[in-house]
């Protein structure tokens, strides 16, 4: 018996590998987990060595081959890689992604996971970042890292070269750690601002005994040179006039009257220096009021003020009055410009100190290398950004050839 012929069959595509699941199922196997996340982010401080290390435990733990965490900035806006497995964490701080830009920033802005399976071109989602230089990643998953109350801490992706179906118990556990992260995270980042704000401390008081010893020659010369030159000068007229009241009384009456403009001059000086110790306006009037005044008081330039009134304590107020007292002595002496705009806004908690003008600008190339550190030499930016610094805030400068100069100072109105 013969048997039938085989019917011919063309071989289909290829099958793609099978999936992989990275779920823990066994609960001892969590607790080692859950024990050596604790372990990494409590080994220390620092931001960045608890990031890399728990990036290297993630893809132990998760077999996968590559993980990124990207951690929000200070103005909300941008993600900005912090921590990664080798070679990639030599990138840190230098890959920033906008607010909904790549698959990061889509998972930030929708405060949702993604998943990609393969074709990740494919996917709008996906970014390609050159900087990075991987396209042989095939699978990824990303998560947010939300710390309490739900805040957006930042991102957390996981790569893998072959093929991987992340399931959602995967995506859960993956969300589970990043929330255990966020922990380590914050406390990090408040130790550094700590240290930061301790630093700026030590900075601030060697400035203020630099400026207390300066202020004291130039109150000394000030007095020396100016008041007590115009008080002898005022004894002596007063003497010739008691000589000559009885004798000569038009010399009498001519000495005393200049005794009277010497007097009135030493008055005027000793007003402006107790003026350079404090300013009395802010007593008097208020921080909104001083600022208006203090544009007032400028003849070189024509300043436009525009300040909110916000009640503050006395001295943030003085601060934030010689933070801008100082930004246009350096638009007179540096900018060149005719007019400059100040304003003082209230935005929620947040308080802005904005300067700007119209004179000459500088370029990007005279700034130093650190973006908190810009402007070029000369118009006094350390001293602002101290004081700024012990506020609580922030001081930014932007300028271009030009097109002027804007400096914008930012702090907490609850200090």
């Amino acid at each position: 018996m013969t048997r039938p012929p085989r019917p011919l069959t063309r071989p289909g595509p290829p099958a793609s590998p099978p999936a992989i699941s990275l779920g823990l199922a066994d609960p001892a196997r969590e607790a080692r987990l859950l024990a050596r996340i604790v372990e990494t982010i409590s080994a220390g401080l620092d931001l960045e060595e608890i990031l890399q290390g728990i990036a290297a435990l993630i893809t132990e733990t998760t077999q996968t081959d590559v993980c990124f965490v990207y951690l929000l900035d200070e103005t909300g806006e941008r993600l900005v890689l912090r921590g990664a497995t080798p070679p990639f964490h030599r990138m840190a701080g230098q890959v920033e992604l906008k607010m909904g830009e790549g698959v990061s920033g889509w998972v930030a802005a929708h405060g949702r996971p993604a998943v990609i399976v393969e074709d990740k071109l494919s996917d709008q989602r996906y970014k390609h970042i050159p900087a990075l230089g991987r396209e042989d990643l095939t699978s990824m998953a990303s998560v947010p890292i939300r710390g309490k109350p739900h805040r957006l801490v930042g991102v957390l992706n996981v790569h893998t070269r072959q093929r991987r179906a992340f399931t959602d118990a995967d995506v859960q556990l993956l969300g589970w750690m990043a929330g255990l992260m966020a922990g380590g995270i914050e406390n990090a980042r408040l130790h550094r601002m700590l240290a930061q704000r301790e630093a700026a401390m030590e900075r601030f008081a060697e400035r203020i005994v630099l400026a207390q010893e300066t202020e004291r020659r130039r109150l000394a010369g000030e007095i020396h040179d100016g008041i007590s030159q115009r008080v002898v000068s005022l004894s002596f007229h007063l003497s010739a006039a008691a000589d000559a009241v009885v004798t000569a009384p038009d010399v009498a009456a001519r000495e005393i009257a200049e005794a009277q403009l010497l007097a009135e001059a030493a008055l005027d000086e000793t007003r402006f220096a107790i003026a350079g110790l404090h300013p009395p306006v802010l007593d008097d009037l208020g921080l909104a009021a001083s600022l208006e005044s203090l544009a007032r008081s400028i003849p070189q330039l024509e300043v436009h003020a525009d300040a909110c009134p916000c009640e503050l304590p006395p001295h943030v107020a003085t601060s934030v009055y010689r933070i801008a007292q100082e930004a246009l002595q350096n638009v007179v002496k540096h900018a060149d410009a005719r007019t400059a705009r100040l304003r003082l806004l209230t935005h929620g908690d947040t308080i802005t100190l904005e300067i700007e003008d119209d004179g000459k600008g500088f370029a990007p190339g005279t700034q130093s290398a650190s973006p908190n550190q810009t402007g070029p030499a000369g118009y006094g930016l350390p001293g602002m950004r101290e004081r700024a610094e012990l506020l609580g805030g922030t001081l930014e400068v932007q300028s271009y050839p030009g097109q002027g100069t804007l400096l914008r100072l930012r702090f907490p109105a609850n200090n």
